[in-house]
């Protein structure tokens, strides 16, 4: 219970550089992946707390579900950045058209 104690303290406090990510930016991409990342953490505490409580196997399910959220998270992040992005450049060429 110690060994898993420590990790999971020590999951914690690698989790501080991420939240630090995401509020200091500076690009959305960087957030989110600050976000992908706890999520991913977080994940790997859920299966820490089932071996605590000696429940790997509920926990796991749990670890398996969250984790899913997580990535289709991203992926729909991923999509909406990627159109702004394109819609943001393709507003800066018609408005560098206009002003020739």
């Amino acid at each position: 219970m110690g060994f898993h104690m420590a990790a999971g303290v020590i999951l914690l406090l690698l989790m501080i550089p991420a939240v630090y990510r995401i509020v200091a930016g500076p690009t959305p991409i960087d957030r989110a992946v600050g976000v992908n990342v706890i999520g991913t953490k977080t994940a790997v505490l859920l299966v820490l707390i089932g071996a605590v409580f000696q429940r790997v196997d509920m926990f796991v399910d749990f670890a398996l579900a969250y984790g899913l959220l997580n990535f289709i998270g991203s992926v729909a992040a991923a999509r909406y950045l990627h159109r702004t992005r394109e819609h943001a450049l393709a507003e800066d060429a018609i408005g560098g058209e206009e002003g020739a």
